[in-house]
């Protein structure tokens, strides 16, 4: 399988950081091809600028933004890992969101305005830490939330079968056994989900 992993943390010392790294180790166990997109490490921009659109209405995208959508058009699965921040995605990952994802890639509208879903047959999983405890995000519905804005929102939009959203929270106020348990939901997810998958 082509397995994408799309990551984003400023900081390499990061639980997010070590989620990923759990990921690629797992998926690389599962014999998959993996590629990672550091988004930091590839300091991608993530402000959509006149060009982008310029970009879009030729039909063609600019270089940095070609470069990704040339990894998800290779993965078969795109596994997510990022910090909620804000309640949402941070600025970074929603920027990357914005330019590759853009219309006439990801998605497009037939002539009777009927949605084109240009990802499909494709797989995501995401992963995702917070500073929140997942017992507030839970009883306040913001998990049922972020599922709906990203899952559905983006990428079943874009014609993605969404396997998982996995939410670990409370990450630095949570013991180490409570993080190290968090790492084994990874190691068990991704082969229970991916097995059999593409």
């Amino acid at each position: 399988m082509k397995h994408l992993v799309v990551y984003n943390h400023p900081n390499p010392k990061s639980f997010c950081y070590a989620v990923k790294e759990t990921v690629v180790e797992s998926a690389e166990k599962l014999g998959h091809d993996v590629q990672v997109r550091d988004l930091y490490a590839l300091n991608f921009d993530p402000v959509l600028a006149p060009e982008d659109f310029e970009a879009m209405q030729k039909g063609t995208s600019r270089a940095d933004v070609q470069a990704e959508q040339e990894a998800v058009t290779w993965a078969d699965h795109i596994t997510f890992v990022y910090p909620i921040w804000w309640t949402g995605l941070p600025a970074r990952m929603k920027g990357y969101i914005d330019r590759v994802y853009s219309h006439g890639f990801a998605y497009g509208f037939g002539p009777k305005g009927q949605l084109d879903q240009k990802l499909k047959g494709k797989t995501a999983l995401i992963f995702n830490t917070s500073g929140t405890p997942s017992e507030i995000y839970e009883k306040s519905g913001m998990h049922d939330a972020l599922k709906q804005t990203s899952d559905q929102g983006i990428f079943v939009f874009c014609g993605v079968r969404v396997l998982d959203h996995v939410f670990f929270g409370g990450v630095p106020s949570v013991s180490d056994e409570v993080r190290k348990g968090y790492l084994e939901t990874v190691k068990m997810r991704l082969p229970e989900l991916l097995n059999g998958v593409g």
